[in-house]
Parts: C-alpha cells; structure tokens; sequence
C-alpha cells in the first residue's frame, strides 16, 4: 500500500461524528508521540490498546464534527517505510455552528500496512480557541 493509499484509509475513519475508531490501522506495539502535547497531556503513549483507552474518550467529548481532512502535502524520507503528511481537518462546532480549519504534519512509520510510529504535530493552543464557544470563525494557522 502507498502512503497515500494507506492515509486516504487512515482518514475516512476520522471524517463524521466522532465515536470510538476501530485503532486497525495501528500495530499492537504502536509508539504515539506528540511532542509538543499540552501540560497535563501525554506526550507519549506506548501500545495500541493504551492509544484507544486515552484517545477514544477524548474523541466523544469533542463537541465537533470532522468535515473534512485534506493532505496538502506528502513526503518520502530516506527510510521507505516512513513518510511525513501534512494535513489540514475542517471542522464544525456542533453548538455553535462554527467552522474551524487547523494544519497538523504526522510523520508515520509503517510495518506490515500498520502504524508503528506516529509523530503529530498539532498546535493544541489554536485548536483550544478554535472550539471555544465564543471565538469567530477563522482560520487555525499552527506556526513552525
């Protein structure tokens, strides 16, 4: 599977109202990373079994809908089975009705079609503002 194949099938799970994904396309032994993770938050989860118990009820609490995820950008890199996307998702405040856009970049090593390695980088400041109830709709930029 080519990267791009392998993130077009990573992403429709992510599109809709968010609930629990079904965490196939990550291998048991997954390394999550998120290095710039706000305080308080993991920058690190080992397993996927682990990923699923902190991610999936962090998921149902967002009062938001994904309309859209939009690679802008695919890269290879020297080792064939990791490439970095850049990406951005579009997303709706269900209370509100305010639609928000932020860019991530993930860098993803694959084993076996299954995620072994996954490096996100988020700005987790400007999501924040973007789903805080009183904020205008904009446009989320994350800096470099």
């Amino acid at each position: 599977m080519t990267p791009e194949e392998f993130f077009d099938r990573m992403k429709q799970q992510w599109l809709g109202p968010l609930g629990p994904l079904d965490h196939e396309h990550l291998a048991d032994d997954v390394v999550v990373e998120f290095p710039f993770a706000a305080p308080g938050r993991p920058s690190r989860i080992e397993g996927r079994a682990r990923f699923a118990v902190f991610a999936d009820p962090q998921r149902a609490a967002l009062p938001i809908r994904i309309d859209a995820c939009d690679a802008t950008a695919l890269h290879q890199t020297l080792d064939p089975g990791t490439f970095i996307v850049e990406y951005e998702l579009t997303a709706t405040h269900l209370r509100t009705g305010k639609r928000a856009t932020a860019a991530f970049i993930a860098v993803l090593t694959l084993r076996d079609d299954k995620v072994v390695l996954w490096r996100e980088y988020q700005d987790t400041a400007a999501m924040t503002r973007a789903m805080a109830p009183s904020s205008p709709p904009e446009r989320i930029t994350t800096g470099g």
